[in-house]
C-alpha cells in the first residue's frame, strides 16, 4: 500500500477533515479514504441535462425565473 504526503494543505481544511472524521467516528486517514472514495465513484455533473430538468419543472410549475430582483424583493418582504 502506497503512502502520500499532501503539501501546502490549508489549515482550514484540515480542521474541515477533522470535524467531519470526528463526526464520522473515523480517524484522519480513513476520512481521507473515504473522501476519495467517493470523488471516484460519482458520475460527471450533466450540465445540460439540469438545465433540461430545470426547464421542464419551470414549465410545469408555470413558476417566472428566480431573478436577483425577485430575491431582493422577497427579501425585502420578509419571504427569504
Amino acid at each position: 500500500m502506497a503512502t502520500v504526503v499532501i503539501e501546502g494543505l490549508p489549515d482550514d481544511l484540515l480542521e474541515d477533515l477533522r470535524e467531519s472524521a470526528r463526526a464520522h467516528g473515523r480517524t484522519l486517514n480513513s476520512e481521507m479514504l473515504a473522501r476519495l472514495e467517493m470523488s471516484r465513484e460519482r458520475e460527471p455533473f450533466d450540465v445540460d441535462a439540469f438545465l433540461r430538468d430545470v426547464e421542464r419543472l419551470q414549465q410545469r410549475t408555470q413558476l417566472p425565473p428566480l431573478t436577483d430582483e425577485a430575491l431582493e424583493r422577497a427579501i425585502g418582504e420578509g419571504r427569504a
